[in-house]
């Protein structure tokens, strides 16, 4: 699921996936806005089939995060 995420952001930001680890850290690391956030929990939404509510999405800080949460979602 990491490796999913990754190729996610990567596409979303336009950067290299070999600059992300699992540890990245969406907002600090790469410097994404509030737009790139909704726009990461869309992508997330539609590629995975579920929901991410406005308290669950503060909590999806790393990449870790996002792949956990995903996992547990499914």
């Amino acid at each position: 699921m990491i490796e999913k995420v990754k190729d996610l952001l990567a596409k979303q930001m336009r950067i290299d996936v070999k600059t992300l680890d699992e540890d990245t850290d969406i907002m600090e690391d790469l410097g994404a806005d509030s737009l790139d956030i909704v726009e990461m929990l869309m992508a997330i939404e539609e590629n995975f089939g579920i929901t991410v509510s406005d308290e669950e999405a503060v909590n999806l800080r790393t990449i870790r995060d996002v792949a956990d949460f995903i996992e547990r979602s499914l």
